[in-house]
Protein backbone atom coordinates (compact mmCIF):
# COMPACT_ATOMS: atom_id res chain seq x y z
CA UNK A 1 0.00 0.00 0.00
CA UNK A 2 1.83 3.04 -1.39
CA UNK A 3 -0.14 5.77 0.83
CA UNK A 4 0.50 3.94 3.88
CA UNK A 5 4.29 3.43 3.42
CA UNK A 6 3.86 7.29 2.84
CA UNK A 7 3.21 7.52 6.71
CA UNK A 8 7.31 6.27 7.44
CA UNK A 9 8.25 8.62 4.40
CA UNK A 10 6.81 11.94 6.01
CA UNK A 11 7.60 10.85 9.71
CA UNK A 12 11.51 10.80 8.48
CA UNK A 13 10.93 14.01 6.52
CA UNK A 14 9.65 15.53 9.89
CA UNK A 15 12.45 13.89 11.90
CA UNK A 16 15.33 15.13 9.91
CA UNK A 17 13.16 18.81 10.25
CA UNK A 18 13.79 18.34 14.04
CA UNK A 19 17.07 16.77 14.40
CA UNK A 20 19.18 19.76 14.53
CA UNK A 21 17.56 21.10 17.52
CA UNK A 22 18.90 17.96 19.71
CA UNK A 23 21.99 18.93 21.95
CA UNK A 24 22.79 15.20 21.91
CA UNK A 25 21.99 12.40 19.29
CA UNK A 26 20.91 10.21 22.01
CA UNK A 27 18.02 11.99 22.69
CA UNK A 28 17.23 12.80 19.18
CA UNK A 29 17.02 9.09 18.83
CA UNK A 30 14.83 8.43 21.77
CA UNK A 31 12.31 11.19 20.14
CA UNK A 32 12.04 9.38 17.27
CA UNK A 33 10.90 6.12 18.97
CA UNK A 34 8.42 8.17 21.26
CA UNK A 35 6.94 9.39 17.68
CA UNK A 36 6.60 6.00 15.79
CA UNK A 37 5.39 4.66 19.40
CA UNK A 38 2.58 6.80 18.90
CA UNK A 39 1.74 6.16 15.57
CA UNK A 40 1.47 2.61 16.64
CA UNK A 41 -2.14 2.58 17.61
CA UNK A 42 -1.33 1.08 21.16
CA UNK A 43 -4.27 0.11 23.81
CA UNK A 44 -2.91 2.33 26.29
CA UNK A 45 0.10 4.60 26.35
CA UNK A 46 2.78 5.98 29.09
CA UNK A 47 6.05 5.94 28.52
CA UNK A 48 6.13 2.41 30.18
CA UNK A 49 4.25 1.25 27.24
CA UNK A 50 5.98 3.32 24.74
CA UNK A 51 9.54 2.42 25.88
CA UNK A 52 8.27 -1.45 25.86
CA UNK A 53 7.34 -0.70 22.42
CA UNK A 54 10.37 0.88 21.12
CA UNK A 55 12.22 -2.12 22.18
CA UNK A 56 14.00 0.30 25.37
CA UNK A 57 14.77 -2.00 28.88
CA UNK A 58 13.05 0.73 31.24
CA UNK A 59 11.26 3.54 30.60
CA UNK A 60 13.68 5.87 31.74
CA UNK A 61 14.56 7.43 28.46
CA UNK A 62 11.10 8.26 27.42
CA UNK A 63 10.61 9.97 30.95
CA UNK A 64 14.21 12.00 30.54
CA UNK A 65 12.67 13.07 26.78
CA UNK A 66 9.76 14.51 27.91
CA UNK A 67 11.25 16.21 31.48
CA UNK A 68 14.79 17.41 31.25
CA UNK A 69 16.38 16.21 27.92
CA UNK A 70 18.09 19.63 26.06
CA UNK A 71 15.69 20.32 23.15
CA UNK A 72 14.59 23.35 21.66
CA UNK A 73 10.44 22.97 22.49
CA UNK A 74 9.34 26.09 20.64
CA UNK A 75 11.61 25.64 17.67
CA UNK A 76 10.32 22.09 17.30
CA UNK A 77 6.93 23.39 17.81
CA UNK A 78 7.45 25.60 14.67
CA UNK A 79 8.95 22.66 12.87
CA UNK A 80 5.65 20.56 13.44
CA UNK A 81 3.38 24.04 12.42
CA UNK A 82 5.67 24.53 9.35
CA UNK A 83 5.13 20.83 8.17
CA UNK A 84 1.37 21.22 8.63
CA UNK A 85 0.77 24.16 6.67
CA UNK A 86 3.39 23.25 3.91
CA UNK A 87 1.96 20.12 3.23
CA UNK A 88 -1.55 21.45 3.61
CA UNK A 89 -1.11 25.02 1.88
CA UNK A 90 -3.64 26.59 0.10
CA UNK A 91 -4.51 30.49 0.00
CA UNK A 92 -8.29 29.50 0.78
CA UNK A 93 -7.28 27.74 4.19
CA UNK A 94 -9.01 28.15 7.31
CA UNK A 95 -7.74 28.47 10.48
CA UNK A 96 -10.00 27.16 13.28
CA UNK A 97 -9.59 27.28 17.03
CA UNK A 98 -11.48 24.98 19.32
CA UNK A 99 -10.42 23.81 23.29
CA UNK A 100 -10.98 20.42 24.49
CA UNK A 101 -9.62 18.76 27.96
CA UNK A 102 -9.57 15.38 29.96
CA UNK A 103 -10.20 14.44 33.26
CA UNK A 104 -7.39 13.97 35.26
CA UNK A 105 -7.07 13.12 39.26
CA UNK A 106 -5.40 15.11 41.52
CA UNK A 107 -4.04 18.72 41.88
CA UNK A 108 -0.89 18.03 40.82
CA UNK A 109 -0.82 18.12 37.24
CA UNK A 110 0.05 21.51 35.88
CA UNK A 111 -3.43 23.97 34.90
CA UNK A 112 -5.46 20.60 36.45
CA UNK A 113 -8.62 22.52 38.14
CA UNK A 114 -12.63 22.20 38.64
CA UNK A 115 -13.19 24.07 35.51
CA UNK A 116 -15.55 23.12 32.79
CA UNK A 117 -14.85 21.19 29.46
CA UNK A 118 -16.73 20.23 26.68
CA UNK A 119 -15.48 16.73 26.27
CA UNK A 120 -17.80 15.68 28.88
CA UNK A 121 -20.40 18.51 29.68
CA UNK A 122 -19.96 19.44 33.10
CA UNK A 123 -17.24 21.09 35.54
CA UNK A 124 -15.03 18.18 36.54
CA UNK A 125 -11.58 18.35 37.39
CA UNK A 126 -9.64 18.54 34.22
CA UNK A 127 -7.12 19.91 32.08
CA UNK A 128 -8.12 22.38 29.28
CA UNK A 129 -5.56 23.66 26.68
CA UNK A 130 -6.63 25.44 23.06
CA UNK A 131 -5.65 23.79 19.73
CA UNK A 132 -5.75 25.52 16.19
CA UNK A 133 -6.48 23.25 13.45
CA UNK A 134 -5.55 24.19 9.58
CA UNK A 135 -8.16 23.48 7.23
CA UNK A 136 -7.60 23.40 3.36
CA UNK A 137 -9.04 21.73 0.31
CA UNK A 138 -5.59 19.42 0.66
CA UNK A 139 -7.16 17.92 4.20
CA UNK A 140 -7.04 19.53 8.01
CA UNK A 141 -4.93 18.49 11.32
CA UNK A 142 -4.10 20.11 14.39
CA UNK A 143 -0.80 22.23 14.22
CA UNK A 144 -0.52 24.07 17.28
CA UNK A 145 -1.88 23.86 21.27
CA UNK A 146 -1.69 26.22 24.14
CA UNK A 147 -2.07 25.02 27.44
CA UNK A 148 -4.76 27.20 29.10
CA UNK A 149 -3.79 27.95 33.17
CA UNK A 150 -6.44 28.41 35.82
CA UNK A 151 -5.76 31.91 37.79
CA UNK A 152 -6.02 29.38 40.68
CA UNK A 153 -2.70 28.13 38.85
CA UNK A 154 -1.29 31.83 37.41
CA UNK A 155 -1.89 33.40 40.96
CA UNK A 156 0.08 30.42 42.86
CA UNK A 157 3.77 30.54 42.89
CA UNK A 158 4.45 27.30 44.96
CA UNK A 159 2.28 25.49 42.25
CA UNK A 160 4.49 27.16 39.40
CA UNK A 161 7.57 26.51 40.95
CA UNK A 162 6.04 22.68 41.05
CA UNK A 163 5.27 22.31 37.78
CA UNK A 164 8.16 24.05 36.39
CA UNK A 165 5.98 27.21 34.59
CA UNK A 166 7.98 29.61 32.77
CA UNK A 167 7.86 33.02 35.01
CA UNK A 168 7.06 35.32 31.76
CA UNK A 169 3.80 33.21 31.59
CA UNK A 170 0.97 34.79 33.29
CA UNK A 171 -2.84 33.61 33.18
CA UNK A 172 -4.94 34.69 29.55
CA UNK A 173 -7.85 33.96 28.31
CA UNK A 174 -9.09 31.48 25.97
CA UNK A 175 -8.92 34.08 23.44
CA UNK A 176 -6.26 35.49 24.19
CA UNK A 177 -4.30 31.95 23.67
CA UNK A 178 -5.98 31.83 19.95
CA UNK A 179 -4.78 35.40 19.36
CA UNK A 180 -0.87 34.02 20.21
CA UNK A 181 -1.22 31.27 17.77
CA UNK A 182 -2.98 33.49 15.74
CA UNK A 183 -0.05 35.88 15.54
CA UNK A 184 2.04 33.12 15.10
CA UNK A 185 0.75 32.04 12.63
CA UNK A 186 0.83 35.79 10.87
CA UNK A 187 4.94 36.27 11.80
CA UNK A 188 5.51 32.56 10.01
CA UNK A 189 4.03 33.44 6.97
CA UNK A 190 1.07 30.82 6.84
CA UNK A 191 -0.84 30.85 3.84
CA UNK A 192 -4.66 31.29 4.86
CA UNK A 193 -7.50 33.03 4.27
CA UNK A 194 -10.39 32.83 7.01
CA UNK A 195 -10.71 32.11 10.93
CA UNK A 196 -13.32 29.94 12.12
CA UNK A 197 -14.28 29.36 15.96
CA UNK A 198 -17.19 28.74 18.23
CA UNK A 199 -19.06 31.60 20.51
CA UNK A 200 -16.22 31.42 23.24
CA UNK A 201 -14.62 32.82 20.49
CA UNK A 202 -16.49 35.10 18.46
CA UNK A 203 -17.58 36.59 21.57
CA UNK A 204 -14.35 38.30 22.03
CA UNK A 205 -13.39 41.59 20.21
CA UNK A 206 -10.09 41.55 20.67
CA UNK A 207 -9.62 38.74 18.86
CA UNK A 208 -11.65 39.74 16.06
CA UNK A 209 -9.89 42.61 15.83
CA UNK A 210 -6.45 41.12 15.57
CA UNK A 211 -8.30 38.85 12.43
CA UNK A 212 -9.05 41.98 10.68
CA UNK A 213 -6.27 44.40 11.26
CA UNK A 214 -3.97 41.48 9.32
CA UNK A 215 -6.65 41.67 6.64
CA UNK A 216 -8.22 38.00 6.92
CA UNK A 217 -11.55 37.40 7.18
CA UNK A 218 -13.87 35.38 9.86
CA UNK A 219 -16.90 33.57 10.25
CA UNK A 220 -17.17 33.76 14.03
CA UNK A 221 -20.30 32.14 16.06
CA UNK A 222 -21.65 34.28 18.38
CA UNK A 223 -24.29 33.77 21.02
CA UNK A 224 -27.88 35.21 20.67
CA UNK A 225 -27.22 38.19 23.07
CA UNK A 226 -24.45 39.37 20.60
CA UNK A 227 -25.52 42.90 19.69
CA UNK A 228 -25.43 43.82 15.81
CA UNK A 229 -25.98 47.02 13.80
CA UNK A 230 -28.05 46.56 10.68
CA UNK A 231 -27.97 48.72 7.09
CA UNK A 232 -30.51 50.88 8.65
CA UNK A 233 -29.18 51.84 11.72
CA UNK A 234 -30.63 50.31 14.32
CA UNK A 235 -28.70 48.12 17.02
CA UNK A 236 -30.03 44.98 18.02
CA UNK A 237 -29.53 41.11 19.63
CA UNK A 238 -28.82 38.81 16.75
CA UNK A 239 -31.75 36.93 17.78
CA UNK A 240 -33.74 39.83 17.36
CA UNK A 241 -32.43 40.30 13.79
CA UNK A 242 -33.74 36.75 13.28
CA UNK A 243 -37.11 37.66 14.00
CA UNK A 244 -36.83 40.24 11.14
CA UNK A 245 -36.61 37.59 8.55
CA UNK A 246 -38.49 34.77 10.19
CA UNK A 247 -41.73 35.14 8.66
CA UNK A 248 -40.29 35.23 5.09
CA UNK A 249 -39.15 31.78 3.90
CA UNK A 250 -35.60 30.59 3.76
CA UNK A 251 -34.56 29.61 0.49
CA UNK A 252 -31.31 29.34 0.50
CA UNK A 253 -30.60 26.05 1.15
CA UNK A 254 -26.77 24.46 1.31
CA UNK A 255 -24.62 22.04 2.59
CA UNK A 256 -22.21 23.06 5.96
CA UNK A 257 -20.17 20.04 4.47
CA UNK A 258 -19.97 16.71 4.45
CA UNK A 259 -20.63 14.13 7.26
CA UNK A 260 -20.54 10.70 7.87
CA UNK A 261 -24.28 10.24 6.89
CA UNK A 262 -24.03 12.66 4.19
CA UNK A 263 -24.23 16.09 3.20
CA UNK A 264 -25.21 18.33 6.23
CA UNK A 265 -27.91 19.99 5.18
CA UNK A 266 -29.63 23.72 6.66
CA UNK A 267 -31.52 26.61 5.77
CA UNK A 268 -29.50 29.60 6.16
CA UNK A 269 -30.51 33.95 6.46
CA UNK A 270 -27.91 36.23 5.74
CA UNK A 271 -28.22 39.72 6.96
CA UNK A 272 -26.41 43.02 5.99
CA UNK A 273 -25.13 45.42 8.58
CA UNK A 274 -23.76 48.76 8.54
CA UNK A 275 -19.98 48.02 7.34
CA UNK A 276 -20.19 46.71 3.97
CA UNK A 277 -17.21 44.49 5.39
CA UNK A 278 -19.39 42.50 7.82
CA UNK A 279 -22.93 40.21 7.65
CA UNK A 280 -24.96 38.00 10.64
CA UNK A 281 -24.91 34.99 9.41
CA UNK A 282 -27.94 32.88 10.67
CA UNK A 283 -27.97 28.90 10.56
CA UNK A 284 -31.22 27.07 10.55
CA UNK A 285 -31.84 23.03 11.15
CA UNK A 286 -34.25 21.71 9.12
CA UNK A 287 -35.98 19.36 11.46
CA UNK A 288 -36.49 21.93 14.07
CA UNK A 289 -36.53 25.54 12.50
CA UNK A 290 -36.45 26.83 16.14
CA UNK A 291 -32.86 25.41 16.37
CA UNK A 292 -30.74 28.55 15.70
CA UNK A 293 -26.96 29.51 14.76
CA UNK A 294 -25.27 32.96 14.78
CA UNK A 295 -22.26 33.58 13.14
CA UNK A 296 -20.37 37.41 12.83
CA UNK A 297 -18.89 37.14 9.64
CA UNK A 298 -15.90 39.73 8.12
CA UNK A 299 -14.65 39.57 4.66
CA UNK A 300 -11.44 41.11 3.87
CA UNK A 301 -12.46 42.43 0.79
CA UNK A 302 -14.06 45.48 0.37
CA UNK A 303 -17.36 43.71 -1.19
CA UNK A 304 -18.63 41.28 0.84
CA UNK A 305 -18.37 37.24 0.08
CA UNK A 306 -20.90 35.32 -1.24
CA UNK A 307 -23.36 33.49 0.85
CA UNK A 308 -22.11 30.30 -0.28
CA UNK A 309 -18.50 31.02 1.07
CA UNK A 310 -19.79 31.85 4.09
CA UNK A 311 -21.66 29.23 4.56
CA UNK A 312 -18.75 26.74 3.47
CA UNK A 313 -16.18 28.33 5.83
CA UNK A 314 -18.85 28.11 8.83
CA UNK A 315 -18.98 24.92 8.07
CA UNK A 316 -15.00 24.03 8.30
CA UNK A 317 -15.75 24.75 12.71
CA UNK A 318 -16.55 20.79 12.66
CA UNK A 319 -12.68 19.58 11.17
CA UNK A 320 -11.45 20.63 14.50
CA UNK A 321 -13.81 18.42 16.29
CA UNK A 322 -12.57 15.56 14.09
CA UNK A 323 -8.73 16.17 14.87
CA UNK A 324 -9.30 16.13 18.52
CA UNK A 325 -10.67 12.87 17.83
CA UNK A 326 -9.03 11.06 16.14
CA UNK A 327 -5.72 12.75 18.20
CA UNK A 328 -7.15 10.92 21.57
CA UNK A 329 -7.73 8.14 19.77
CA UNK A 330 -4.97 7.08 17.53
CA UNK A 331 -2.14 9.84 19.04
CA UNK A 332 -2.41 9.95 22.72
CA UNK A 333 -3.50 13.29 22.64
CA UNK A 334 -4.32 12.99 26.11
CA UNK A 335 -3.54 9.88 27.13
CA UNK A 336 0.39 11.27 29.02
CA UNK A 337 0.97 10.85 32.68
CA UNK A 338 2.85 13.86 33.24
CA UNK A 339 2.77 17.12 35.09
CA UNK A 340 4.99 19.22 34.42
CA UNK A 341 4.80 22.33 31.94
CA UNK A 342 7.44 21.04 29.86
CA UNK A 343 6.84 17.65 29.62
CA UNK A 344 3.06 18.39 29.59
CA UNK A 345 3.89 20.84 26.40
CA UNK A 346 6.52 18.27 24.85
CA UNK A 347 3.88 15.27 25.06
CA UNK A 348 0.79 17.15 22.86
CA UNK A 349 4.00 18.52 20.62
CA UNK A 350 4.54 14.92 19.73
CA UNK A 351 1.10 13.85 19.56
CA UNK A 352 0.35 16.25 17.21
CA UNK A 353 3.17 15.22 14.87
CA UNK A 354 1.97 12.03 14.98
CA UNK A 355 -1.53 12.88 14.26
CA UNK A 356 -0.48 15.40 11.60
CA UNK A 357 2.16 12.73 9.55
CA UNK A 358 -0.85 10.26 9.28
CA UNK A 359 -3.42 13.39 8.02
CA UNK A 360 -0.72 14.20 5.56
CA UNK A 361 -0.57 10.91 4.10
CA UNK A 362 -4.64 10.43 4.11
CA UNK A 363 -4.86 13.63 1.91
CA UNK A 364 -2.59 12.74 -0.43
CA UNK A 365 -4.13 9.46 -0.59
CA UNK A 366 -7.30 11.74 -0.91
CA UNK A 367 -5.98 13.45 -3.92
CA UNK A 368 -5.29 10.55 -5.79
CA UNK A 369 -9.07 8.33 -5.39
CA UNK A 370 -12.39 8.24 -7.12
CA UNK A 371 -14.80 8.96 -4.80
CA UNK A 372 -17.67 6.68 -4.93
CA UNK A 373 -21.08 7.10 -6.49
CA UNK A 374 -24.28 8.80 -4.55
CA UNK A 375 -27.37 6.69 -4.95
CA UNK A 376 -30.07 8.80 -6.57
CA UNK A 377 -32.63 6.87 -5.40
CA UNK A 378 -33.73 6.01 -1.72
CA UNK A 379 -34.73 2.39 -3.02
CA UNK A 380 -31.29 1.97 -5.31
CA UNK A 381 -29.24 -0.70 -4.38
CA UNK A 382 -25.22 -0.35 -4.08
CA UNK A 383 -23.71 -1.11 -7.29
CA UNK A 384 -21.20 -4.44 -7.98
CA UNK A 385 -18.98 -2.41 -8.81
CA UNK A 386 -18.89 -0.09 -5.43
CA UNK A 387 -15.86 1.88 -5.27
CA UNK A 388 -14.48 2.56 -1.26
CA UNK A 389 -14.00 5.26 0.11
CA UNK A 390 -10.91 6.72 0.66
CA UNK A 391 -8.25 6.36 3.46
CA UNK A 392 -9.24 7.84 6.53
CA UNK A 393 -6.84 8.65 9.44
CA UNK A 394 -7.44 5.90 11.27
CA UNK A 395 -7.21 3.28 8.80
CA UNK A 396 -4.07 4.90 7.65
CA UNK A 397 -2.88 4.17 11.18
CA UNK A 398 -3.56 0.71 11.20
CA UNK A 399 -2.04 -0.11 8.04
CA UNK A 400 1.04 1.56 9.36
CA UNK A 401 0.84 0.21 12.92
CA UNK A 402 0.82 -3.75 10.69
CA UNK A 403 3.55 -2.63 8.27
CA UNK A 404 5.63 -1.22 10.86
CA UNK A 405 4.93 -3.38 13.84
CA UNK A 406 8.18 -3.75 15.69
CA UNK A 407 8.09 -7.77 16.59
CA UNK A 408 10.08 -8.18 19.86
CA UNK A 409 11.80 -11.45 21.67
CA UNK A 410 9.68 -13.32 24.18
CA UNK A 411 12.37 -12.41 26.69
CA UNK A 412 11.53 -8.62 26.32
CA UNK A 413 8.12 -8.64 27.20
CA UNK A 414 9.00 -10.90 30.40
CA UNK A 415 11.30 -8.11 31.49
CA UNK A 416 8.42 -5.52 31.45
CA UNK A 417 6.45 -7.82 33.11
CA UNK A 418 8.98 -8.60 35.86
CA UNK A 419 10.04 -4.73 35.35
CA UNK A 420 6.37 -3.59 36.22
CA UNK A 421 5.23 -6.16 38.89
CA UNK A 422 8.54 -4.71 40.77
CA UNK A 423 7.99 -1.06 40.43
CA UNK A 424 4.19 -2.06 41.84
CA UNK A 425 5.45 -3.71 44.69
CA UNK A 426 7.66 -1.24 45.56
CA UNK A 427 5.06 1.48 45.06
CA UNK A 428 2.76 -0.36 47.48
CA UNK A 429 5.44 -0.69 50.10
CA UNK A 430 6.16 2.86 49.78
CA UNK A 431 2.15 3.63 49.84
CA UNK A 432 2.15 1.13 52.97
CA UNK A 433 4.33 2.48 54.94
CA UNK A 434 2.81 6.21 54.92
CA UNK A 435 -0.68 4.44 55.70
CA UNK A 436 1.15 2.88 58.99
CA UNK A 437 3.44 6.01 59.84
CA UNK A 438 -0.55 7.92 59.75
CA UNK A 439 -2.05 5.33 61.88
CA UNK A 440 0.30 5.38 64.26
CA UNK A 441 -0.95 6.24 67.61
CA UNK A 442 0.64 9.50 68.82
Amino acid sequence: MIEAGLVSQYSEELMTGLGPLFVRPESYRTCRDYLHALMADLPRVNCWTLAEHAGHDRPDRMQYLLERASWDTEAARAAVRGFVTGQLADDQAVLIFDESGHEKDGIATVGVARQYTGTVGKVTNCVNAVYCTYASPAGHTLCDVRLYLPRTWADDQARRDDAGVPEQVRFASKPDLAREMLAVHLAAGTRFRWVAADAVYGRDPQLRAAIENAGKGYVLQVPCDFRVQLGCGRRMRADQAAKLIEDQPWPNLYSAGPGSKGERLYRWGWIGTASTRHSLLIRQSLTNPDELAYYWCHTPDDQPAPLPVLVKVAGQRWPVEEDLKHGKQHAALTDSQVRTWTAWHRHQLLSIAALAIKAVAAARARHHHTPPPQPQDPDQPPPADLTPIPLTVPEIGRLHALLNRAWQPIQHHLHWSLWRRLHQARARWYHHRARLAINLPP
